[in-house]
């Protein structure tokens, strides 16, 4: 017997085989729901990896006993007799400063969530507006940072929307009334609203109850966000101005104005209708921007504004005559920078016992995710601020080794590594390629 069969983990055509022996027709539940369907979640579920939730229970524990497990949650989901445990709380540092709050279900609870997910996805992204592209199939965001960086150029005035809290303050009944205009299955709507109101458990032990929001790092949370913002922003935006152009990922929303009064007057709309849904604009983060290029020279205080882990602002660039003009193009922001930085200097000292090598493994498993994002649009900028991650290996190399404390010997060890060792890091063979 191999080790993925000891582990209990097992494969997809022996799971039927297994579920099989239970005599238990689907046809005697109210609900039509197939162990196929569970099954499949599962392995979504699986590849999507993911922490514990409250019952302390990881995805390998539930593994162990597979066959148990799948066919309890398929009892319990095909019989309505599924309940959502509590949600458990975990809160994250922003880039930004601050924290984030996520809500972890249990391995259990984000199956069942993949299950209603799977089961309806497909019917509601017939209805999403092209121009919203978080967490959406064949979707990315890449794509809304082209469709951004075209409209720069014919509209020059950009608002900036920044939603406070978003996902932990969406307005349940508004939602509900949303969920029941798409989706027809009693045992959706029955499981959706119980995820809702499913509550969340504190870190110090307290147990909130939740009227409101859905919790960041559910399953379905994404899905049912955007289906709130597609009735409160897309098609309200459409409706009652007609002609301006947004991008949409989540709750990040950019809009293009063709002069300062339109986006004026837009933002002051946009907070009416939001505070009408319960949603509230960061005041310091929403924000008007001129996008000033070298064909457009209106003054206005702010010229940059961030978007998907990207600065838009003017920067030098040549045209197709070889010649320098100014541009208003995206690159990696410098509050993306800052997050990176802090990720590395958390990670590094845990291995001041290893070697170079060491550094070099953690340090390209998370570069070549940075390069892939970032190397998008700005590469001489991204090339720029890598360099800069040789001074965090610097200082590593200074706490490990007291001969090369010194820095001009440490400079000059680390350059002598590069010549003879230049695929060592990742992000020197990038920063080794030529700029097209």
């Amino acid at each position: 017997m191999n080790t993925e069969r000891r582990n209990g983990i097992v494969q997809s055509k022996q799971i039927d085989q297994l579920l099989s022996r239970r005599n238990l027709s689907v046809k005697t539940k109210p609900f039509d729901i197939t162990k196929r369907q569970v099954y499949e979640a599962y392995k979504c579920v699986k590849a999507n990896k993911g922490g514990s939730g409250i019952d302390g229970q990881t995805l390998y524990a539930f593994e162990t006993v597979l066959e148990n497990n799948l066919y309890q949650l398929w009892n319990h989901l095909a019989s309505g007799s599924y309940f959502p445990s509590a949600v458990k709380r975990v809160d994250i540092p922003k880039g930004s400063g601050g924290t984030r709050p996520l809500g972890i279900p249990t391995v259990s609870d984000r199956i069942a969530q993949m299950v209603v997910k799977h089961s309806i996805e497909l019917s509601l992204e017939s209805k999403f507006h092209p121009d919203s592209f978080g967490y959406r199939p064949y979707k990315s965001a890449h794509m809304a940072l082209s469709v951004v960086k075209q409209r720069n150029w014919k509209r020059p005035w950009v608002l900036e929307l920044d939603i406070k809290s978003f996902f932990d303050v969406i307005n349940h009944k508004l939602l509900l009334k949303a969920v029941d205009k798409h989706i027809t299955e009693a045992w959706q709507k029955l499981y959706i609203e119980r995820w809702l109101s499913a509550s969340v458990l504190h870190p110090d032990g307290s147990l909130e109850a939740r009227t409101s929001g859905t919790p960041q790092g559910g399953v379905i949370s994404p899905l049912l966000a955007n289906l709130y913002l597609h009735y409160v922003f897309d098609v309200w935006i459409e409706r009652h101005w007609h002609g301006i152009q947004f991008v949409r990922y989540a709750d990040d929303i950019v809009c293009h104005c063709r002069s300062q009064s339109e986006a004026i007057g837009l933002k002051n709309r946009i907070e009416q209708r939001f505070n009408a849904c319960d949603l509230e604009l960061h005041p310091e983060k929403t924000r008007i921007a001129y996008c000033k290029s070298q064909f457009k020279r209106e003054q206005h205080e702010v010229n940059s504004f961030d978007f998907l882990g990207y600065r838009f602002q003017p920067r030098s660039a040549c045209n197709r005559e070889g010649e320098r003009i100014l541009s208003f193009q995206p690159a990696i922001s410098p509050s993306s920078e800052k997050r990176i930085r802090q990720a590395l200097k958390k990670a590094l000292p845990s291995i001041q016992n290893g070697k170079i090598g060491d550094v070099a493994e953690i340090m390209n498993k998370k570069a070549q995710g940075w390069i892939s994002y970032y190397g998008k649009f700005g590469i001489k900028r991204l090339k720029q601020f890598l360099f800069k991650l040789n001074w965090v290996i610097i200082q590593w190399i200074r706490k490990k080794y007291k001969r090369l404390r010194a820095l001009p010997r440490t400079i000059s060890w680390l350059k002598q590594l590069r010549r003879t060792n230049p695929s060592l890091f990742v992000h020197w063979q990038f920063m080794d390629q030529r700029v097209g």
